[in-house]
């Protein structure tokens, strides 16, 4: 599909019903339509006042009357015009937001990894405004100018076909200057849009980690990053004002000299007796209304290359394949039995990070994943729910190869707490109940509690209704990992991953947890990864890797007598002595 095919293809899924199109265009047809009614008026009222108004049609006062009355109507569809536009382009916004946000939400968690989050949010708003802007403010807009223009012209071969075919002869110079002085626009404006997602990355990125540039005195240091990235999009704009600015006095200078043009052969015509005064008015008129539509061929055209910029970024993204959420059979119900099977993986642009890696684990285990940072522990995790894909090897759950079945009923038999803790700005029952929206409020009160989290709850203004801020901001660290802890108990799948999920625990809150949820962990496969003394305890294997390679499993016997050598209660890491050994 050629590229023209699918920025049309861009437009018909956004545009609204033919309908509405066809009333916008039509509002503006008779508004244009009336505007070619008021030279011939002028022309009608010129001649009533220089002759003698018997041999008019209209009287003097009827002229101005029909005027008045055409302007009254002219006012009042150039109302609605404007009303339904705007509407409509508010509701191609809407569309267009919603269709991008959709299918930014259904494609691999890679793609998100590889792109700033400011970029993908000026999808949404500065591209979608952009796109719907040109389509109800420029596109719809062309064929009542095309049409208003060759109204104008034939208006004027009716009273002077040379001047008609003389105007019609100079059109093509106009596109053919507008070509070549808007020749840099497009790549401005491609710079353009880059520099507006990368001034935009940088603001979200520092609002977010605002709390870490004041403990950091960094204010100013980044106040200055962002007003150098701001300015930058000051002189692009400023570069596309200036390109854009060219064409118009070009355009305006070219569009004055047909009406001198016109004023000149008039004058001839006059001297001979070929048109009246009021025609000649006429024609002058035509010629002034004529230069409306061709002097917004510039701005068009600076739109059109604005516009092809965008759609460009907006097709790159909407191109990539989503994820298939109900491709392949439903994983039925899982005991909890995990084999991976010489898995290889690695990310885009960076060495192996999981390599070789075998591992079986029985159904109702509980296993804790050790090794240094980067040796792919959390890798390990998302593998296992398909957010990565692995380069080579198998991973079964009972059996069956979970490349196999829908990714919908694979990740409804996982549950997932991670370090980096996700809560949204809502309340705290909304929160725990994310992943099981219908859950009765008996069972998110039963989940707080085995996440120990009913006390800091309770003591909250709101209770289970207290709002918490965006990513949970008005919550201390230890708060907010109890939370997703509850928010995955709550899903009570078979398959339950703790990622560093206790790091923030105190160490009698961690092992408390621990105790407590014993008897619920014996009834799921419980993967833990983490350092973390108390958790290590509970663990039935210790698997120890490095570089993405299995090194070592401390078996049952071996783990608990490996664990007892740390101080849980006056240390939450193990002394240096008792660092895994990865040789």
């Amino acid at each position: 599909m050629s590229r023209i095919s699918q920025y049309i293809a861009l437009a018909g899924t956004i545009t609204p019903k033919r309908g509405v199109l066809l009333l916008l265009i039509g509002l503006m047809l008779i508004e244009n339509g009336l505007a070619l009614c008021t030279p011939w008026i002028a022309g009608q009222l010129t001649n009533t006042i220089l002759t003698d108004s018997s041999d008019s049609i209209f009287s003097y006062q009827q002229i101005l009357g029909i005027w008045f009355l055409i302007i009254i109507v002219q006012t009042i569809f150039g109302y609605f015009h404007g009303v339904l536009s705007s509407t409509t382009s508010e509701r191609m916004l809407t569309r267009m937001r919603n269709r991008i946000y959709t299918h930014l939400q259904s494609l691999p968690l890679s793609f998100h990894n590889e792109r700033k989050h400011g970029e993908t949010l000026a999808l949404i708003t500065n591209e979608s405004a952009i796109i719907s802007f040109f389509v109800t403010g420029t596109l719809i807009s062309i064929l009542p100018q095309l049409l208003t223009a060759a109204g104008a012209v034939l208006c004027v071969a009716l009273i002077s076909p040379l001047i008609a075919s003389l105007i019609t002869f100079l059109v093509p110079i106009f596109f053919i200057a507008i070509k070549l002085l808007g020749r840099q626009i497009r790549p401005i404006s491609k710079k353009l849009m880059d520099q507006y997602a990368a001034t935009f990355s940088l603001a979200e990125e520092n609002l977010g980690a605002l709390a870490l540039i004041k403990a950091s005195n960094r204010e100013r240091h980044e106040n200055q990053r962002f007003t150098a990235s701001n300015e930058r999009l000051f002189n692009l704009n400023a570069q596309y004002i200036r390109e854009q600015g060219r064409l118009a006095p070009v355009i305006k200078f070219l569009a004055t000299s047909i009406v001198l043009l016109i004023l000149f052969l008039a004058g001839e015509h006059i001297a001979s007796g070929a048109i009246s005064t009021g025609e000649i008015v006429t024609v002058v008129m035509y010629g002034m209304l004529l230069t409306q539509p061709i002097s917004r061929l510039a701005d068009i055209y600076g739109q059109i290359q604005r516009t092809r910029s965008a759609a460009d970024k907006l097709l790159d993204v909407l191109h990539l394949a989503p994820e298939d959420l109900d491709g392949g059979p439903p994983l039925q119900t899982v005991d909890g039995t995990i084999s991976f099977d010489r898995v290889c993986f690695s990310y885009p642009g960076r060495t192996t990070i999981i390599n070789d890696f075998s591992l079986s684990i029985s159904k109702g285990e509980l296993i804790a994943i050790v090794g240094e940072n980067g040796s792919g522990k959390s890798t390990i995790a998302h593998l296992l729910m398909r957010l990565y894909s692995p380069d080579k090897g198998t991973i079964t759950i009972d059996g069956t190869d979970i490349s196999s079945v829908s990714l919908n009923s694979l990740r409804r038999q996982i549950g997932y707490v991670q370090q980096n803790v996700m809560l949204f700005n809502t309340t705290v029952k909304d929160n725990i109940r994310f992943a099981r929206p219908d859950a009765s409020d008996e069972e998110i009160l039963k989940a707080a509690h085995a996440s120990h989290s009913s006390k800091f709850i309770s003591e909250l203004p709101g209770g289970f209704d207290t709002i918490i801020g965006d990513h949970g901001v008005k919550l201390s660290g230890g708060q907010k990992q109890r939370l997703s802890l509850a928010r995955a108990l709550l899903m009570n799948s078979p398959i339950l991953i703790l990622d560093e999920a206790t790091a923030m625990f105190d160490p009698e809150g961690e092992i408390a947890f621990l105790q407590e949820n014993r008897p619920a962990f014996q009834q799921k496969t419980v993967i833990i990864i983490t350092h973390r003394p108390a958790s290590l305890q509970l663990a039935d294997r210790i698997i120890h890797i490095d570089k993405g390679r299995l090194v070592h499993i401390e078996e049952p016997a071996l783990a608990k007598n490996s664990c007892h050598s740390y101080n849980l209660q006056d240390s939450y890491l193990p002394s240096q002595s008792a660092q895994p050994n990865f040789s």
